[in-house]
């Protein structure tokens, strides 16, 4: 089953002085192009959560946010009492004057007036954070799934209509052929001149031999069929139906280039506008 690259995970965890809100979105992309934004706090699990995400998520613009918010009365930052005193002291020599709140509300505005201490991770935390992630990541998966789903049902339409094309194509060819047949014995005829008709077959048959598609017809029918194949395997590989679909083109481009004959190449306009349709959206399947 195939997944799209569009994605979008939310989750929310609310601890007793602070509340963590995950978010994860995805787009396409031909790798996997991961942006984190998180607060330096938990910088130092950064690496661990790139890995986590790389090994979940495979492929896509992938943009993940941690966000922090204090909810409690816990706070890392306090005031430096000395260097605070020592600011209102030096304040009141320059000023002669005591204005007590006046003189504080400056100098905590003062270099190193306040300090934040660097808090160390709780495991058990951290432990409720990952789940959080790992929550946020599987809500992001199945919305792919479902974005799958959607693109499955429009490639197969697409698929079909390909082949009923080339179904047209196939009951066309005999009458092209003998079309082109036509043509030939007409413009000998119209140069009044005796020919060898052994001779005439011989070259007629040679000369139709180059617009011959029936090895483009059966491997145009074939990458079909393993397009599909593809599209109902476990796994999603969008790279890989990306390789058929070029393959379904270089064929309907031969049929078309051979055709020689305006009926069957309305037919193979038809078939790369269906190609095309499924070119597009092969670029957001993971």
């Amino acid at each position: 089953m195939i997944q799209s690259m569009t994605g979008y995970g939310k989750s929310v965890l609310q601890l007793p002085s602070k509340k963590i809100t995950i978010e994860i979105k995805s787009l396409n992309s031909k790798n996997l192009d991961l942006n984190v934004r998180m607060p330096s706090l938990y910088r130092e699990e950064e690496l661990a959560i790139r890995k986590s995400i790389a090994k979940k998520l495979v492929r896509g613009k992938v943009d993940f946010s941690l966000y922090l918010e204090l909810t409690g009365e816990a706070t890392s930052t306090v005031i430096n009492k000395a260097v605070v005193k020592n600011y209102i002291n030096q304040l009141k020599d320059i000023l002669n004057e005591d204005k007590g709140t006046e003189l504080l509300a400056m100098a905590v505005k003062m270099p190193d007036a306040l300090t934040t201490e660097r808090e160390e991770i709780d495991a058990d935390e951290w432990q409720q954070i990952a789940n959080t992630i790992d929550n946020a990541m599987q809500q992001l998966s199945n919305y792919r799934l479902e974005e799958g789903k959607a693109l499955e049902q429009d490639f197969v339409l697409r698929i079909k209509n390909i082949d009923t094309l080339l179904e047209s194509v196939i009951a066309m060819d005999p009458e092209r052929i003998e079309g082109v047949r036509e043509r030939l014995r007409r413009g000998v005829e119209e140069l009044k001149e005796n020919v060898d008709e052994n001779r005439f077959e011989q070259e007629l048959v040679f000369y139709i031999e180059k617009f011959d598609i029936t090895e483009e017809k059966v491997r145009l029918k074939n990458h079909l069929d393993y397009f599909i194949k593809t599209l109902n395997s476990s796994d999603s590989n969008g790279k890989k139906l990306g390789f058929i679909g070029q393959e379904i083109g270089r064929e309907i481009n031969t049929i078309g280039s051979k055709s020689n004959y305006a009926p069957m190449q309305k037919l193979v306009v038809q078939m790369k506008d269906e190609l095309e349709k499924i070119k597009e959206q092969l670029l957001n399947v993971l």
